[in-house]
């Protein structure tokens, strides 16, 4: 008898160009989660992604927009589940772990179990990586809050409130920051489990650029401070812009109040307007709050508006 009977489990796999790869993860999520349905939704592959995977058995559907952000959007509109198991096609991560992180989020009624990676293949896992995904979590750790040690993996599962609440407007990779930040916003019932995490197969190239995507997440996380943090962004711009006019003024109100005389009028000029610019930065901080706060609200009910994941009133 299955272990999850009466409930229904998606497991969701973005991929591009992963012809060498799915088959295996198809085949061995089958093996883990027997009851799950598994789909596979191809983001504009050259190669035979769809074809190998539908002959693996994987539901397959296609995303037209490049990009894995665009890619879960569309999972997570289309698909209908209790339980959402998102893993990256390259074969990297352990389909053994999926039975005991379902289980944990059942368990604990949990919205979100993040498969943090462990790796002992220095290939697996590269130095230019691991330093990044350090970088990035400390840093959403301070400004959002200490709740994840790997924001950056491909390996988690959601209950249907976190999937349905979620707004997905990450393009690319940022869209793990994104699913990290939506649920320490929402100040979500989570946990953390360590998986293996292996090196992809011969012949399967990794798609994300270290540099490049990055350099993207940072302005993620510039964007997501912006919008979820208004004061602490307008804050420190209005600290900073005052701070520049106060050193601009300052020789020009020495000479005055040594003189009388103000000879430096631009400069006094551009030091008034510098701080009006900061005033205004404020208000538009203080602003922009009330307007994040409402926005947390209505994400909020549609969280409210969904049960929380449990197991079958018979098996409870």
């Amino acid at each position: 008898m299955d272990e999850f009977e009466g409930i229904t489990i998606a497991v969701i796999i973005p991929c591009y160009n992963e012809e060498i790869a799915i088959p295996s993860v198809v085949e061995d999520f089958r093996k883990a989660l027997p009851s799950a349905h598994i789909y596979v939704y191809d983001n504009k592959s050259s190669d035979r992604t769809s074809e190998v995977a539908a002959k693996a058995g994987a539901i397959v559907d296609f995303e037209p927009f490049a990009g894995k952000g665009n890619v879960m959007r569309r999972m997570f509109s289309d698909i209908d589940a209790d339980v959402y198991v998102l893993v990256d096609g390259d074969d990297t991560y352990d389909s053994t772990a999926a039975p005991g992180m379902v289980r944990l989020l059942l368990d604990s009624k949990l919205d979100m179990v993040n498969g943090v990676r462990v790796s002992t293949q220095k290939e697996a896992y590269r130095f230019g990586h691991r330093f990044g995904n350090v970088m990035l979590t400390q840093m959403v750790a301070i400004i959002f809050g200490r709740q994840f040690t790997d924001m950056l993996s491909g390996y988690r599962i959601f209950s249907r409130r976190f999937v349905k609440s979620f707004p997905a407007l990450a393009q690319g990779f940022e869209i793990e920051t994104e699913l990290t930040v939506h649920a320490l916003e929402l100040r979500m019932k989570t946990a953390e489990m360590p998986t293996p995490y292996k090196e992809r197969p011969d012949g399967s190239l990794s798609k994300l650029n270290t540099l490049r995507d990055g350099v993207r997440i940072l302005r993620t996380i510039a964007a997501l401070i912006k919008e979820e943090r208004p004061v602490l962004f307008f804050g420190t711009l209005t600290a900073l812009l005052a701070l520049l006019s106060l050193g601009l003024a300052a020789p020009v109100v020495v000479e005055y109040w040594q003189t009388g005389l103000v000879p430096r009028f631009p400069t006094a000029i551009l030091s008034a307007s510098i701080m009006l610019l900061a005033f205004l930065s404020l208000a538009c901080g203080l602003i922009l709050d009330s307007v994040t706060r409402g926005r947390q609200e209505l994400k909020r009910l549609a969280y409210l508006a969904i049960p929380a994941p449990s197991w079958p009133k018979a098996k409870q």
